[in-house]
C-alpha cells in the first residue's frame, strides 16, 4: 500500500471479517425486528412497508455507528453533532412506529458493538409482548387483505365558521355516507375567525366521496371541504 493512502487510512481494532459478520448479523436482526412490527401491528397502511425496510437499514446503519465510534468519547460527540442536522418531514402518526424505531436503534447498537446476546434475547421478548398487547387492545395480527378493507381509509378536513357546532353540523351528511369515523384534529384558522376539523372515516357501503363533499360544502357556514386518501386505519 502506498504511503499517501497507508497515512490516510486509520487502523480499525476490529478486524473486517469481524465487521462483515456484525454487519450481516445486523440485518439478519433488523429483519426480526420488521418481522416483530408487521405480526404485532397488523398493518393496512400505504406507509407500513416503507417502515419495515426503514427498520432493517436502521439497525444495519446503527451497527456500523457502533463500530466507528467504539471506545472513542470524542468521535460519539462528533457523531452527535453531525446528525443533529438532519432533519425530518414526515411525521410519526402511530406512537408504537416510534418504539418500533427505537427497538431497531438499541439492537443496531447492541449487534455494533458486538453485544450479540442483548437481540438474541430481546428480539423474542419483545416480540412476545408486542403480539400479546396489540391482541389485548383488539388489533388485527398479520398482514392485512384487501377483503378486510371494504372502503378505503378517507381524511376528511372541514373549515367552518367560528360558532358552528361540527358535531351538529356535520351529524347528518356523515350518517348517510360514512361507516365509520373518528376525530382527529380540530384548530383554529384565519387568525381565529374559523375553525378546521379533521376526520379519519370510512366511507358505507356504496358510499360516494363526491356526494358527501357535495352534501357538507352545501351547508350554511362550511367555508371548505376536502377530502383525501388517509394512511392510517381506525
Amino acid at each position: 500500500m502506498p504511503d499517501w493512502l497507508r497515512d490516510a487510512v486509520s487502523v480499525t481494532p476490529i478486524p473486517a471479517g469481524t465487521m462483515a459478520i456484525r454487519l450481516v448479523l445486523a440485518v439478519i436482526f433488523g429483519a426480526a425486528v420488521a418481522l416483530v412490527y408487521r405480526l404485532s401491528h397488523g398493518r393496512h397502511s400505504r406507509d407500513a412497508r416503507t417502515l419495515t425496510v426503514t427498520l432493517v437499514l436502521l439497525c444495519v446503519l446503527l451497527a456500523m455507528v457502533s463500530m466507528v465510534i467504539g471506545e472513542s468519547i470524542a468521535r460519539a460527540f462528533g457523531l452527535v453533532g453531525a446528525l443533529s442536522i438532519v432533519r425530518f418531514r414526515t411525521i410519526v402518526e402511530d406512537t408504537r412506529d416510534t418504539a418500533f424505531v427505537i427497538f431497531a436503534v438499541i439492537v443496531g447498537m447492541a449487534v455494533g458493538t458486538g453485544l450479540i446476546l442483548v437481540p438474541l434475547i430481546g428480539i423474542p421478548i419483545v416480540g412476545l409482548a408486542a403480539i400479546a398487547l396489540s391482541r389485548q387492545t383488539g388489533e388485527r395480527t398479520g398482514p392485512a387483505s384487501v377483503s378486510d378493507s371494504p372502503s378505503p381509509f378517507l381524511n376528511l378536513s372541514v373549515r367552518l365558521v367560528l360558532g358552528r357546532d361540527p358535531g351538529l353540523v356535520l351529524a347528518g351528511p356523515i350518517a348517510r355516507h360514512v361507516q365509520s369515523h373518528r376525530l382527529t384534529g380540530i384548530a383554529t384558522a384565519r387568525q381565529g375567525a374559523a375553525i378546521d376539523v379533521t376526520y379519519s372515516l370510512a366511507l358505507a357501503t356504496g358510499g360516494n366521496a363526491a356526494a358527501l363533499v357535495q352534501e357538507i360544502n352545501g351547508i350554511e357556514g362550511v367555508q371548505s371541504v376536502e377530502l383525501r386518501e388517509s394512511s392510517q386505519d381506525l
